[in-house]
């Protein structure tokens, strides 16, 4: 019988990515999603299968340190979680540093700084997308941050921790258990090869870097955008990887990535760092496409991972085999949906479970509608009427129940409800 290569050679697109000393499972990363990357999520996400590095929530370095309730949830992790990712953003170089100094007390694999936020409460204050404006503050604050790491160094038994090496529910074990209650049929990680195995050695946390590709449009148009530069910049003081997102402040989420401006970086670094690209990668092909056209080293996938938490396990399986792997039954979504709903009640309380599934189930509900005889697809509004409206844990799982059943349908789809965010 003939064996296939191994997916980690030369030129495969299924190639573990590597952030420093951090080797990954896989070169696929759950995006840091404002509002909606929580813990449960995160391990709705790692039990499916294929996600490398899951990132928290954007965090606020100075609700860190002071101790605030949100920002201490949006911060919390536990063994399964690893290894995760943590991202501050911010423009003051030393709370940004005494903020990476919390993360990684607290549990951080990775540090990564936001350089792409576009939302005007961030950039108002000089952070998130407003450094790619002043690129000397975005490289003083990284510089700031990367020295604040290596005074810190963590010990090989404390690395072990950190990747979640041999850690009481970790790994294929502790995925079993979640992958019980979901059903599916997730993938197991893969086994890497003695050479791509975490170093496990003392040293430092390493730091990454999120950025879009540029402020305003007519910089990318023109072909002077400042991502590329910034990145060989960073790349010198000391950060390990950057993720691109290939929109400009302007775009906001609107329009097209533009994957020529993602090149454009991997280009310029020419290796010496590895890239990640961001953005509009819904499909196991939009991630293909995108390593393929730009070359980056990994793909980060955030918007399309709330409708389809499995979506990392479908586009690890593609990149390995160039095949579509089973999508999930409709019991296997609802039964992730209420492993998700029960995971906020273990990390929260059910008040705060309930609010959070009422918010987001437009989001998993939009690959729920089956087809009908006529090819129309079936209304599920009636689902998520319902489930906006429970009071009670046990109204949650009711309407689940029937739903799964083959209740709360409401005939064809409306033209206004298809493709609909609502």
């Amino acid at each position: 019988m003939r064996m296939s290569a191994p997916i980690w050679q030369s030129g495969s697109l299924a190639k573990p990515l590597r952030i420093g000393s951090v080797q990954l499972e896989t070169n696929l990363l759950l995006a840091p999603i404002a509002g909606y990357c929580d813990l449960a999520f995160r391990t709705v996400c790692r039990e499916w299968g294929g996600v490398g590095l899951a990132c928290t929530d954007l965090l606020s370095p100075q609700g860190l340190l002071r101790g605030s309730a949100s920002s201490l949830d949006l911060a919390k992790t536990n063994d399964f979680d690893k290894p995760v990712g943590m991202q501050l953003y911010g423009s003051d170089p030393e709370i940004m540093a005494a903020g990476a100094r919390w993360a990684v007390e607290h549990g951080a694999t990775v540090i990564d700084i936001n350089m792409g936020c576009p939302v005007d409460k961030v950039t108002k204050k000089d952070g998130g997308s407003a450094l790619l404006t002043n690129l000397d503050r975005a490289v003083g604050i990284a510089k700031r941050v990367r020295e604040e790491l290596d005074r810190m160094p963590l010990s090989a038994e404390e690395w072990r921790r950190r990747m979640g090496v041999g850690a009481k529910g970790r790994g294929s074990e502790g995925a079993r258990e979640g992958q019980k209650e979901i059903g599916n049929a997730g993938l197991p990680p893969p086994s890497l090869p003695r050479s791509l195995a975490p170093s496990l050695t003392p040293g430092p946390v390493p730091l990454t870097c999120k950025m879009r590709i540029c402020w305003h449009n007519a910089d990318f148009e023109a072909g002077t955008q400042c991502s590329p530069h910034l990145a060989r910049m960073l790349a010198d003081v000391g950060v390990a990887a950057v993720t691109v997102h290939g929109r400009t402040t302007e775009m906001k989420f609107s329009g097209v990535v533009q994957l020529a401006g993602i090149k454009r970086v991997v280009d310029e670094v020419n290796g010496v760092i590895p890239v990640i690209g961001n953005g509009d990668v819904k499909t196991p092909q939009d991630a293909e496409r995108m390593l393929r056209e730009t070359g980056c080293d990994g793909v980060m996938i955030g918007r399309a991972a709330l409708t389809e938490p499995w979506l990392f396990r479908s586009v690890w399986h593609y990149l390995q085999t160039g095949e579509e792997i089973r999508q999930p039954s409709l019991e296997e979504k609802i039964a992730t949906i209420r492993r998700y709903f029960r995971l906020m009640q273990e990390h929260r309380d059910d008040r705060y479970a309930i609010w959070q599934i009422q918010r987001r189930i437009s989001w998993f509900a939009k690959k729920m509608a089956v087809k009908l005889p006529d090819g129309r697809m079936e209304s599920v509004k009636p689902f998520k009427e319902a489930m906006r409206t429970t009071k009670t844990p046990a109204e949650v799982e009711a309407c689940l129940d029937v739903f799964v059943s083959g209740g709360l349908r409401g005939g064809a789809e409306a033209e206004e409800e298809v493709g609909s965010e609502a």
